[in-house]
């Protein structure tokens, strides 16, 4: 790291306080950052900051997901002297969407040290690519500059990269591209602002991207579709702006002032039916039918500088319902009058949900089917969940106006979910007493669910440890899991809160390369990380999972660009192929790689290597993503434990479901001795709540007989007479009436050894 020159003016700075690096000069210290709850706590580590932001590069800490070090790792806004708590966990460049990243050195070098600008560079390498980035904050200003340039020093071409910056919050909301919302990965096609926006009340960071032609994980990624020719460079402008609001009216100015577009302005007021100002009022702006950018009020008042277009406008604040909706067509140099007065104040809501059998109360997940949904995520939710201490209960201030509400207790495996219609009048309680009934009993016969790649609050994930307790249960599983990527922070939280509730609670943790992603589970509590995994190798992660007290080791997500099995087939996990693991995951979050994740562990199972199934969601938002969407069932005999349920797993006693249930008559994972030559059966009770379709016997990958179930019925029975010559495995692939598959463990079936001189 080349900062001899600049050593002497760091050391003076290190010695400083916090709140004299937040003048309206630049300044550089090197040292764990002043930044609260950043990851760059190393001597080596370096902050930036003005009277706006504060930013830290990792020098000598370890980046997040195996990125090589020297990458923008911390980020806050600056208000009235002091540092805001950090908001990133990583705001940087990537050379190939998240494909492993093979490196072999890193370079920072202080250019410039201030008072009016800091500059600094970080070369690293990616293969044969020397990778550079500059990052510029000058005086005064709200933004950091970004410039990095890959340059090919290799022989060969480079083809079909997905190259950019990142915006990887650690908490509040994300506001994808305009005009993007919805797509998680793919062309950026029709955007409105080539930019990408986390955000909460007190405060917003904006990417920038004027180069972005692809989006990737939900607009987190801003990407370009590139090759590199040997000797060949390519450089990526971008900036990332901070705000300390959740107001984007400064975003569409930076917007306005960089590409010089035409502008004019729009401002009035927001008042509620009887005029009063609306508190947390915000004034949603839309483009083409779409969501583009919003303007917070104060008191009453609003103002918003526009590019000259056409618009629709409306107006809402926290549980307020929203205004009519108002045309703007904005001319350059135009001032428009828009008020907004006609905003209902906030009613509430009271669920209490409860079996229709009983009357015993429900654990459940209430969304927003149908009725106003606030646009800006801190003015309210669309899901909610019921209380951990009054079970079945949820009280909630919600906009007047009509509304239906799906209702899910163990949806889709183990109940029908329920839909109800709710009128909310302006400040009055409105009650909905909903009943569901549950169809499915799992634990009746000793069969126990987990969503076994789970997050809470992490790294970039997003959900409290109490909200992943109540998104679990709602979801009807048995057993509480969690994996925070490289961390065991939560884990002593939710062991009491699954205490308080007399649940069984699998503490685990990612452990997560750049070439590939590992949970390990069950953890002990009160262990930590005590390796680097983006320098460590694929037998060093594997050790350390060991070490953590894990029983289970488990590929996950094994063929997306980073993960484990792809890398080996590139040649870029360190220290190749290792077989340490126990099981291989099916992701919900890529359901088109279950094919592929089936046939591997197939073949597998063709060679004699017991690994097994596992089923994880990968859920990191619970309100946003879906806890339980595939879960993982395993029989349990005797008591249930984190210890009993791990080694059933890992013994292969188990299942992955999307939704069908599964009781079989020989359990999985388990011997079946039979003669050769002799008939034998294997038999399966099955269950769907969405209908049985069919079920497929599988044996040496290949589908061997089926069973087709007419009208869709609730439960069936699959019964296949067989007969072997030879040892064997077979496994049950199980489709319910809307598609959705379970995917069994084997059974391995061996022949009995006769006895010298018998007949057959």
């Amino acid at each position: 790291m080349k900062l001899d020159a600049a050593l002497p003016a760091l050391l003076a700075l290190c010695a400083l306080g916090a709140a004299e690096l937040v003048d309206a000069q630049v300044h550089v210290l090197m040292g764990p950052t002043p930044i609260p709850n950043a990851a760059a706590r190393a001597a080596g580590d370096i902050t930036v900051s003005n009277e706006k932001l504060a930013f830290a590069l990792a020098v000598q800490s370890p980046p997040p997901y195996g990125v090589p070090r020297g990458a923008l790792v911390a980020l806050a806004p600056v208000s009235h002297g002091h540092i805001g708590r950090n908001r990133v966990v990583f705001a940087d460049f990537i050379p190939n969407n998240w494909a492993a990243w093979p490196n072999t050195y890193q370079h920072v070098e202080v250019l410039d040290k201030g008072p009016e600008q800091v500059r600094v560079r970080a070369e690293r390498d990616w293969g044969a690519v020397r990778i550079s980035t500059v990052y510029t904050l000058h005086a005064k200003a709200d933004r950091i500059e970004l410039t990095t340039t890959m340059s090919n020093e290799g022989n060969a071409t480079l083809s079909a990269l997905l190259s950019g910056f990142t915006l990887w919050p650690n908490s509040g909301f994300l506001f994808p591209v305009p005009g993007l919302a919805g797509l998680n990965e793919g062309k950026a096609t029709d955007v409105l602002a080539p930019r990408v926006s986390a955000y909460d009340r007190d405060w917003a960071v904006t990417l920038h991207a004027p180069y972005l032609d692809y989006v990737g994980s939900g607009s987190r990624d801003l990407l370009l579709q590139h090759a590199l020719k040997p000797k060949e460079s390519r450089t990526f402008s971008a900036w990332l702006q901070v705000g300390s609001s959740g107001d984007l009216a400064p975003v569409v100015a930076e917007d306005i002032e960089e590409a010089r577009l035409p502008a004019g302005d729009v401002h009035g007021n927001v008042t509620s039916r009887d005029g009063a100002a609306v508190a947390e009022s915000v004034v949603m702006v839309e483009k083409d039918g779409k969501p583009y950018a919003w303007t917070l009020g104060h008191g009453s008042a609003y103002r918003l500088r526009l590019p000259a277009a056409q618009y629709t406008l409306y107006a809402t604040g926290r549980a307020y319902s929203r205004s009519p909706a108002q045309n703007l067509s904005l001319a350059a140099d135009r001032d428009e009058v828009r008020n907004f007065t006609q905003l209902d104040k906030p009613g509430r809501v009271a669920f209490a949900v409860a079996d229709a059998d009983n009357g015993g109360p429900l654990d459940a997940r209430i969304t927003i089917k149908s009725g106003d949904k606030p646009p800006v995520e801190f003015l309210g939710r669309s899901t909610f969940f019921t209380e951990l201490e009054r079970r079945g209960q949820l009280s909630e201030s919600i906009a007047p106006g009509e509304y239906r509400f799906a209702v899910s207790a163990g949806g889709g495996f183990l109940a029908r979910d329920a839909e109800v219609d709710v009128s909310v009048k302006s400040g009055q309680d409105a009650q909905a007493r909903v009943g569901i009934t549950p169809l499915i009993d799992p634990p009746g016969r000793g069969w126990y669910a987990a969503d076994l790649h789970h997050h809470a609050d992490q790294a970039e994930a997003v959900t409290p440890p109490a909200d992943l307790v109540r998104s679990q249960l709602a979801a009807g599983l048995n057993v509480i899991f969690v994996s925070d990527h490289d961390s065991t922070a939560n884990l002593e939280t939710l062991a009491k809160l699954a205490h308080s509730r007399g649940l069984t609670f699998l503490p685990g943790i990612e452990l997560s390369p750049s070439w590939g992603h590992f949970n390990a589970y069950p953890v002990k509590l009160g262990a930590r990380l005590a390796i680097d995994p983006g320098t460590a190798a694929v037998g060093d992660v594997i050790k350390e999972a060991r070490r953590l007290g894990a029983s289970v080791v488990q590929v996950n997500h094994p063929f997306i660009p980073y993960g484990y099995f792809t890398s080996v087939a590139a040649g870029v996990a360190p220290g190749g192929f290792n077989g340490g693991f126990d099981l291989v995951e099916i992701n919900s979050t890529v359901p088109r790689d279950d094919v592929k994740v089936l046939q591997r562990v197939w073949q597998y199972w063709n060679e004699g290597h017991r690994y097994y199934l596992s089923g994880g969601s990968d859920t990191h938002d619970v309100w946003n993503d879906l806890s339980g969407r595939v879960r993982t069932f395993v029989h349990v005999e005797g008591e249930l434990s984190a210890a009993s349920f791990a080694q059933s797993l890992k013994a292969g006693h188990a299942y992955v479901s999307y939704g069908p249930v599964i009781f079989p008559s020989v359990m999985f994972g388990s011997e079946l001795k039979v003669e050769a030559r002799e008939p034998f059966v294997l038999g399966f009770d099955l269950a769907a709540v969405a209908g049985l379709k069919r079920a497929e016997l599988v044996s040496s990958g290949v589908v061997k007989d089926t069973r087709l179930f007419e009208h869709a019925p609730l439960r069936g029975r699959a019964q296949f007479s067989l007969i072997t010559e030879h040892p064997a495995w077979y496994a049950l692939v199980v489709e319910d009436a809307q598609g959705r598959k379970a995917y069994s463990d084997p059974i391995w079936v061996t022949l009995e050894t006769s006895a010298p001189g018998s007949a057959h």
